[in-house]
């Protein structure tokens, strides 16, 4: 795992020292080396993180004849089959690293080369000899890539910060990104949060060369338009040629010339996850986990049957309220996006307690839910599918109760207010999104608290005519919980989970997070799969659990989907005074001076949150989504603090 950053300039050859200033800003990506590489129009930069080949694959890395070069960052995990296969047709290697098979996959099959690759990846390859650059992201986007437009010069990292080292880059907030990120957690495909600053999507390549640019998605998501399709002669033919699957997929992804880790949440994805590597392959197993005091959030008691059962070294980071009060500005810093939710700063706090054990690799279950069916939203989605069909059906209020148990205050607990909430929005039951507007609906209420300049900017902007407008043509033909995955996967998935919660929070120390679920393969037999073989009723991963039974302890096995979420509002008061940077921060008169907020409507959530009466899902997203922005604000776009031409985060005044 690395950090890439270049300029491309066929007007002016670009300053190689632009470059490493902006590579500076990604020593935290890749802290064991750097690299540079400038000739004509282009110039590279590269900080390594060495995983693979630690001595012979430095970069940029070029052709034996130069005429190539890649900066890159990722693993290609199925580097050792493709090695084999160009060598057969003649192609020669220098070195073990899996950086080099993207430079012959070039020279073999040209833009095509993606198709051949089975990884986690964004990179930019110079070709002197058509004197064009491309530039591509892994298919489910798990690596980031942004880039942004000056004059006649494109500059391209792997994060924004990288980016801002250069002059002429604006820093401004986006309110198209705000108001989406207030709404699907994070700004929709191609958008950021900040002005001028676009974001290569998952499964993306952009090629630019003297003529122009042009964009293509080499690869989507995409399912089965017959409802009756049986790829499989029986579920457990299914199952055995799943759990083959899965086990192909940990033993590629264990793949490194360093130790692997296992990240070990108490729930079912990482248990398969830490299973497969224990029983299917040679490699040490060593876990790590989260705890937390509140009850609410903490399944350490899920952890110990696990870990009892495996005979894994273990270590449990204990994080208290506390520890994401003092971490968030941190996390932010990273994130480079406003959040939600505070559930980014543990997984940070925990990469940086892997990096101290001596790890550079964890594996992680993130993304079984998206393919396997396993989310609270899709079981929801089918019992509002049901309810808008049925509605005078006495099921209802038997379906409503069988939905987030393991919530404190669930929206299901009153049978009238329920059947009113999931109820709502039925007359948009045939629409793209349908499934989601329970979530984006809550969501958006926390636009009461942008600023009139800020709303007007929005206008009648709407989540559910933007993913309308975003959809494959196919997709008004494929099953409701195949439309509901697709939208969770280029939403909250790709946008969210992958990059504030996941590559950000890793990278803060160091730390490459690998995610065996998003094996396009396993993506693309899940896709394959009838739906009730990954929702069976409102059994989630109906599949999965049915492949791994036997190989995890039943209690896990058989548990209900328990989602990771962390204290919010809580967590920055004690003994209702606030902590000092955020009294700063949520003061009237810095909402009012950065403008993005109504500085009474917060006022208001502030005295809410203070008093401990901020229960609801609405008030805490509102409040750690102000309160994030802010702290973006002053990071980032508040020019009387002055920046730091290196990757440490600038004090907050």
């Amino acid at each position: 795992m690395c950090g890439i950053a270049g300029l491309l300039n066929f007007r002016h050859p670009p300053d190689l020292e632009r470059v490493r200033s902006m590579i500076a800003r990604l020593r935290h990506r890749g802290p064991d080396a750097q690299g540079f590489h400038a000739e004509g129009p282009v110039a590279l930069g590269h900080a390594r993180l060495s995983i693979i080949d630690l001595d012979g694959g430095a970069q940029p890395m070029s052709s034996a004849d130069g005429a190539v070069w890649v900066s890159f960052n990722g693993e290609i995990f199925n580097h050792v089959e493709l090695r084999a296969s160009l060598e057969r047709h003649g192609h020669r290697f220098a070195t073990r690293s899996d950086t080099e098979v993207i430079v012959q996959a070039y020279l073999a099959y040209g833009d095509s080369c993606v198709h051949h690759l089975n990884g986690q990846f964004a990179f930019a390859l110079w070709d002197a000899n058509r004197q064009r650059l491309l530039l591509a992201r892994d298919r489910v986007g798990i690596r980031p890539l942004f880039f942004t437009r000056t004059g006649s010069q494109l500059a391209f990292a792997s994060e924004v910060k990288a980016l801002f080292a250069l002059p002429g880059v604006p820093r401004r907030l986006n309110a198209q990104g705000l108001g989406e990120i207030f709404t699907t957690w994070a700004p929709l495909p191609a958008n950021t949060i900040f002005e001028g600053v676009s974001n290569l999507g998952p499964g993306e390549c952009m090629a630019v060369d003297a003529g122009g640019s042009r964009t293509w998605r080499y690869w989507d998501w995409s399912f089965p338009c017959e409802s009756g399709v049986e790829p499989y002669a029986s579920a457990d033919h299914a199952a055995e040629a799943l759990r083959e699957l899965l086990i192909d997929s940990v033993r590629l992804q264990l793949r490194a010339d360093v130790p692997v880790g296992a990240y070990l949440s108490g729930g079912l994805d990482s248990a398969i996850v830490a299973t497969l590597v224990r029983r299917f392959t040679g490699a040490p197993l060593r876990t790590f986990s989260l705890t937390f005091d509140d009850a609410e959030f903490d399944e350490s008691a899920e952890q110990r049957i696990l870990v009892d059962h495996l005979g894994c070294e273990h270590t449990t980071l204990r994080c208290t309220r506390a520890d994401i009060a003092a971490a968030l500005p941190q996390a932010v810093w990273h994130a480079e996006s406003p959040i939600l939710r505070s559930a980014p700063v543990p997984m940070m706090l925990l990469a940086a307690h892997v990096r101290a054990s001596g790890y550079k690799v964890v594996l992680t279950g993130e993304g079984a839910d998206e393919v396997f069916g396993g989310y609270d939203l899709f079981k929801e989605a089918r019992v509002r599918r049901f309810m808008a069909r049925k509605p005078q059906s006495a099921w209802r209020g038997a379906l409503l109760e069988r939905l987030y148990p393991y919530l404190r205050h669930s929206p299901a607990a009153s049978r009238t207010l329920a059947q009113r909430f999931f109820a709502d929005g039925a007359e948009h039951l045939d629409e793209p999104g349908f499934g989601h507007l329970p979530r984006w609906n809550t969501t958006q209420r926390t636009w009461q608290f942008l600023a009139p300049d800020v709303r007007a900017q929005l206008g009648d902007w709407s989540a559910l005519h933007a993913i309308a407008a975003q959809v494959p043509p196919d997709f008004q033909r494929w099953q409701p919980l195949a439309q509901d995955q697709y939208i969770e996967a280029h939403t909250l998935m790709s946008g969210y989970l992958l990059c504030s919660q996941g590559d950000r929070m890793a990278m803060a120390h160091s730390v490459e997070g690998r995610f065996p679920f998003l094996d396009h393969r396993l993506i693309a037999f899940g896709n394959r799969l009838p739906p009730r073989y990954k929702l069976m009723g409102l059994t989630e991963k109906w599949l999965l659990k049915r492949a791994v039974r036997g190989l995890i302890p039943e209690v896990i096995r058989t548990r209900t989907k328990q989602p990771y979420r962390a204290p919010d509002s809580q967590s920055f008061f004690e003994n209702g005074e606030p902590v000092d940077y955020v009294a700063d921060l949520m003061s009237s008169r810095a909402i009012s001076d950065a403008g993005y907020f109504d500085p009474k409507a917060v006022d208001k959530l502030f005295a809410k949150c203070r008093a401990g009466r901020a229960i609801g899902f609405a008030d805490n997203m509102a409040f750690i989504g102000v309160l994030s922005t802010m702290l973006l604000h002053s990071q980032f776009m508040d020019t009387s603090i002055p920046q730091t031409r290196d990757e440490k985060m600038p004090a907050l005044s």
